[in-house]
């Protein structure tokens, strides 16, 4: 009694042993199957059936906490020492008696064993699954940051950028425009114009940390065709001549007025910047199902004054680009044969 109590306890111990030691755990598990099956002698089965019950439970036990390779090897171990036992046993069982220990106990064992490890798969495919979901969830708020950092500096280029322009040059031109200007007021218009360069120099380094020209995120409604006569006023005010032509009773849908809006505002800018004083045509025409909105500048009167590097000046060329693929247009920009720059943005309505 006192052995088949330690057999019992023996075997019990093995589980949480298995934990973190599945050897000297399933070591100790055989242990507790032999001393079962030494402390019954003469007993109508070579083994206990209550130990053989325990042991295929803790098979799979195995197999739900360790790869699969440990399972089966443990598994094999407990086959082969059924084998001895039976072999071993001293008592006369009829041969039938042991023919049921060797076939009922691996079969079961194996489907215990089996259960087991279908259902750790599973657990581990509910893992991957779950870790995709956060992978995905994580990548979609990923882009709604990039797209919000877009949306912040195509703003600031499209609207901070065309206003410091303006000042820009007001200030600079302003020892022209005005003849009886004293020294010290020119001196604090040239304080003004060397600001704004550094503004706008300062801008160009936010912009580089904003802007992802990768991202084809819609942008948010902003103004649009009917707002034009705003931009050209304020085109007229940095020294820029604008003859606006646009119809009245123009209607388009919201992002396509947005992006005309845009592409008008960054080409009135270019000009201002590299192109002060050339006279300026902005003309709109519907015609059927497409809509045209063309900048048209002339040669300048005199040199643009150095404010902008080449990188700056391929942020307004890729974003006026973008603004045109996302409202479904095309945008042609180029020198004009006889001098000065023309834009042409086309999209159908």
């Amino acid at each position: 009694m006192a052995a088949a109590l330690v057999a019992a306890i023996a075997q019990c111990a093995a589980f949480p042993l298995a934990v973190r030691r599945p050897w000297l755990g399933t070591l100790l598990q055989f242990a507790g199957v032999v001393l079962s099956a030494w402390a019954r002698p003469g007993g109508a089965r070579p083994l206990p059936e209550a130990a053989l019950v325990v042991l295929a439970v803790y098979l799979g036990w195995v197999a739900l906490r360790h790869p699969w390779r440990t399972a089966v090897v443990s598994w094999w171990s407990s086959v082969l020492l059924t084998l001895v036992l039976v072999l071993l046993d001293p008592a006369a069982h009829p041969f039938t008696d042991d023919e049921a220990t060797l076939i009922v106990f691996p079969v079961n064992s194996m489907l215990v064993l089996f259960a087991a490890m279908a259902w750790r798969q599973r657990g581990a495919v509910h893992r991957q699954l779950a870790a995709a979901r956060r992978d995905v969830e994580l990548e979609q708020a990923q882009r709604a940051l990039v797209s919000e950092r877009n949306r912040i500096a195509r703003e600031l280029h499209d609207i901070v950028a065309h206003t410091m322009a303006v000042i820009h040059m007001q200030a600079t031109s302003a020892a022209y425009r005005i003849t009886d200007i004293d020294q010290p007021a020119r001196a604090e218009f040239g304080r003004i114009a060397a600001g704004t360069r550094a503004a706008m120099r300062e801008m160009r380094q936010l912009l580089a940390l904003l802007r992802d020209e990768t991202d084809e995120a819609a942008r948010q409604p902003a103004p649009d065709l009917r707002h034009l006569g705003d931009l050209a006023a304020s085109a007229r005010l940095g020294g820029v001549p604008v003859d606006l032509d646009v119809p009245g009773d123009l209607e388009v849908p919201g992002p396509v007025g947005l992006a005309a809006y845009r592409i008008v505002q960054e080409s009135l800018s270019n000009v201002i910047r590299h192109a002060p004083g050339a006279a300026t045509r902005v003309r709109v025409v519907l015609d059927g199902e497409w809509l045209l909105v063309e900048i048209v500048n002339d040669v300048p009167a005199r040199p643009p004054p150095r404010i902008e590097s080449a990188d700056r000046a391929r942020h307004g060329l890729v974003g006026m680009r973008e603004r045109a693929r996302l409202a479904g247009g095309t945008l042609q920009c180029g020198p004009r044969p006889g001098g000065g720059y023309r834009v042409a943005f086309t999209v159908p309505v």
